[in-house]
């Protein structure tokens, strides 16, 4: 089982778009939250998947996950057995000078106007380059975490955030 390193970010502005080199669309439920554990569904574009992943260690930075492509029917059915709410965003793709790449999430529906940003590290203090519209660290809170935000979306707290 593989260990995700992550850290989170707040996005400034637009410019990420003409940053990126790919974006795909991404609508995902959950068929399981709670304990900090999910078992996910993700219609990726024309591919699904099924992700595991474990309770948040290190303040909400690392995680194991297990994650694997299934048949897009299948996904499409396992869609149906998702709790209430779906997350649905657009994933940009976008390199920073180092090579890290940062996947930029703007969300839609219920979640409009949160564009969040994360790297995936190899270690826990691991260096990386900020692009210019990176803002706010949001790593280890909670009310950004995509199962978190599918129940208590970011209209009901939007206008306690600052970037």
């Amino acid at each position: 089982m593989a260990q995700e390193i992550e850290r989170k970010f707040l996005v400034k502005g637009d410019a990420y778009k003409t940053a990126a080199f790919d974006h795909s669309r991404i609508q995902q439920g959950y068929i399981l939250s709670g304990g900090g554990r999910t078992v996910r569904v993700r219609i990726r574009d024309d591919k699904g998947y099924l992700t595991i992943k474990g309770p948040s260690a290190d303040g909400g930075l690392s995680r194991f996950e297990f994650e694997t492509e299934v048949a897009m029917a299948d996904a499409v059915e396992l869609m149906k057995l998702c709790e209430p709410g779906i997350i649905d965003k657009t994933r940009w793709l976008v390199r920073a000078t180092d090579g890290h790449i940062f996947e930029v999430d703007e969300f839609y529906g219920d979640n409009e106007g949160l564009v969040m940003a994360e790297v995936e590290l190899q270690a826990a203090d691991e260096t990386f380059v900020k692009p210019d519209f990176i803002g706010k660290e949001v790593t280890g809170d909670r009310r950004f975490y995509n199962g978190h935000l599918r129940r208590y979306p970011f209209k009901l707290f939007s206008a306690d955030i600052q970037s």
